[in-house]
């Protein structure tokens, strides 16, 4: 029997969970978990729809076997599990959890810096290269492509980075942010070893996205979670100028600064006592990145009283994400 529910897995562990937790409580959907099972919650925000909290890799396996309807994981595990298709990535930049799957040898090998020594060295070792991971699929194809056969790949849980060191494998295939662990190890990332750059992603089971119940929520995500990212690149600002007319103060910021805004300034009459010269409420939304220089500019112009503000979401007509949602499931894939 065909489930009727809606679920969404989040990590349960390892240092994806509080960011995800703090990610969709800032796009408004706050996530509460159940007093009496912990691997069981729910999003106010979102009424039906259940949380399931999982290691990040039995995310990607339970979204592609229909488990769940949509998972919030890194795409390193969603690419390594789904090679069937089984699995749409609705959103691959959720801006956190960013890392990299590369190939570390040991410092050692002072002949290997690249993929193609790598591929010298394996000819010439009595056994298989040993290689310990937790991405097969991945990596064997990494490997093959570049040349580097026989191999073994050896399963391993925690911290792989001292594996070398034991003794039961050659060199490793892990995620990494700054490769400080890996020096740590005596390990090196050899150059043109990144198998993928990752991130945290919203992926979707295809055939669950053909109910239109689980659609309307893939798109609720969507417009919010762009929402929100978009919106962390900007800040409100506010100013009071004197003017005359509103045209008078819309022409010193068109001829006097490089302010526009995403749409423009708005500008509002401020209401002052009988008697005193007219001011205008100047509000701007412009990059983070370029705050220092709005202020300075407002103030060039006689700007005074300014504010800044956080903005929480910015809406676009319709975000491209959703767009291409749309025309997928519009084409029948």
């Amino acid at each position: 029997m065909a489930r009727t529910d809606i679920r969404i897995a989040l990590p349960s562990k390892g240092r994806m969970q509080e960011p995800t937790l703090e990610f969709l409580a800032h796009c408004g959907f706050d996530v509460k978990q159940s007093v009496s099972r912990s691997y069981v919650g729910s999003i106010p925000s979102l009424p039906g729809v259940t949380v399931l909290f999982q290691r990040p890799r039995d995310i990607a396996v339970s979204v592609a076997n229909g488990g769940v309807d949509f998972g919030i994981t890194g795409y390193d595990v969603i690419a390594d599990v789904d090679d069937e298709g089984h699995t749409t990535v609705l959103h691959d930049a959720l801006g956190y959890g960013k890392c990299k799957v590369v190939v570390a040898v040991p410092e050692s090998w002072g002949d290997v810096f690249t993929m193609a020594d790598l591929a010298r060295k394996t000819a010439t070792l009595p056994e298989p290269l040993r290689v310990v991971n937790k991405y097969h699929k991945l990596t064997a194809a990494f490997l093959r492509q570049h040349g580097v056969e026989p191999f073994h790949l050896i399963d391993a849980e925690g911290s792989l980075e001292v594996v070398p060191e034991i003794g039961y494998a050659d060199i490793i295939v892990d995620i990494t942010e700054t490769g400080s662990t890996l020096q740590q190890n005596r390990l090196r990332p050899l150059s043109d070893g990144v198998i993928l750059n990752t991130q945290s992603t919203l992926v979707a089971n295809r055939q669950s996205l053909q109910r239109p119940e689980v659609t309307a929520i893939a798109i609720t995500l969507l417009e919010y979670f762009e929402a929100h990212l978009r919106a962390e690149r900007y800040v409100m600002v506010f100013a009071n100028m004197r003017g005359d007319t509103a045209e008078v103060v819309a022409h010193a910021l068109r001829t006097q600064t490089t302010l526009g805004g995403l749409q423009g300034p708005t500008l509002a009459p401020v209401y002052v006592s009988h008697g005193h010269e007219p001011w205008f409420a100047v509000n701007l939304i412009v990059p983070r990145n370029e705050l220092t220089g709005a202020i300075q500019q407002l103030r060039s112009i006689g700007g005074s009283g300014v504010v800044v503000t956080p903005v929480t979401y910015i809406f676009e007509e319709q975000p491209d994400r959703v767009r291409a949602l749309k025309e997928l499931l519009a084409a029948g894939r």
